[in-house]
């Protein structure tokens, strides 16, 4: 089936390509009548404008493109809630894509939305090269989430990180722990800060650190799990570096017969809907994701419309979320 162009659109309302043009984008120039003869044609023909076509014929944009690090992990599909319903009611559509955690892979889809020629891009964790990333805001406006930037073009939306790993030793400890491990997030974004907070946290304890190395998947969560256990160096508590990492520690401690949290107490980091789930009820560390997606959003906008040139720069609070996943330690009950 051939797909109707704005010609056909044209020849069935009896007007000309460059009026349908007009009505297409919403210009007031055009009378009543024919803006209704015009859509009237073009929905009895199917007719809907192609986006990427449009921006070329007008030289501005419509659509924002989104570069996702993940798509298994849910943090990033509620980040994108937020960016949505703020493109939506700004007029705007969203096209999305991923690297996969790869900087490799995460440098083709950087290319590949830029083809698209959109108003700017909103990249969510991403571990491009800084290189890359500053290329590509000399093109268009950009947003980081859940990444820092010094370029004055970048915007960026992030969590205070280190506050939030010292709310999770804090509770840990006030439950009674000691020994806790910190599952770190390796070369991914934020697993900076997290790390430190938790190293500051458990010395200001006068505790001594433990940080495993891991990744911000499930099943480095529970490879970690299985090498503490192999060399006999399983904590009382674990504080994981993301929801994700934690679900995949848990089952790992459970396929090993232990419980979660008589044996071992588990802590995540982002409060994603899976850690909501019943069976799941994992304490964790709250960030306002829909909230990082919305300021995303309006920040990038506010670049597309010129209404701003300084950096922006938010860093939100973090909070603490306690479940059934964190308990006093075995022999303090």
């Amino acid at each position: 089936m051939v797909r109707p162009t704005m010609e056909d659109v044209a020849l069935r309302a009896g007007v000309s390509r460059a009026l349908v043009s007009l009505v297409m984008r919403g210009s007031p120039k055009v009378s009543e009548m024919r803006r209704t003869a015009v859509l009237k044609a073009a929905e009895e023909l199917g007719y809907s404008p192609h986006a990427m076509a449009r921006s070329l014929a007008s030289r501005t944009s419509t659509v924002l493109g989104v570069m996702v690090s993940d798509l298994h992990n849910a943090f990033f599909a509620e980040v994108v809630d937020g960016i949505d319903e703020v493109a939506r009611e700004q007029g705007f559509d969203i096209i999305i894509n991923t690297g996969g955690r790869s900087p490799a892979r995460e440098r083709r889809a950087l290319e590949s939305l830029l083809s698209f020629r959109p108003a700017g891009l909103i990249l969510l964790s991403p571990v491009v090269p800084a290189t890359a990333i500053g290329k590509a805001a000399e093109q268009l406006p950009i947003v980081l989430v859940a990444r820092s930037s010094r370029v004055s073009t970048v915007d960026t939306v992030n969590d205070d990180g280190e506050q939030g790993a010292r709310l999770a030793v804090d509770h840990l400890v006030s439950l009674g722990h000691k020994r806790i491990a910190h599952l770190d997030g390796g070369e991914g974004t934020q697993a900076g800060p997290r790390r430190r907070g938790y190293v500051t946290a458990m010395e200001a304890h006068g505790l001594a650190p433990q940080v495993v190395s891991s990744e911000y998947t499930d099943a480095a969560g529970a490879r970690a799990i299985r090498s503490l256990i192999a060399d006999g160096s399983l904590p009382t508590a674990i504080l994981s570096c993301n929801d994700f990492n934690a679900v995949g520690a848990i089952s790992a401690l459970e396929d090993a017969g232990l419980r979660v949290p008589a044996d071992v107490s588990v802590v995540g980091y982002d409060n994603t809907s899976l850690a909501a789930l019943r069976h799941v009820s994992l304490t964790t560390i709250d960030q306002p994701r829909a909230e990082f997606g919305r300021l995303a959003a309006l920040a990038l906008l506010q670049r597309v419309r010129d209404e701003r040139t300084d950096p922006v720069r938010h860093l939100l609070n973090p909070s603490l979320v306690v479940r059934n996943t964190t308990a006093p330690p075995g022999g303090l009950r």
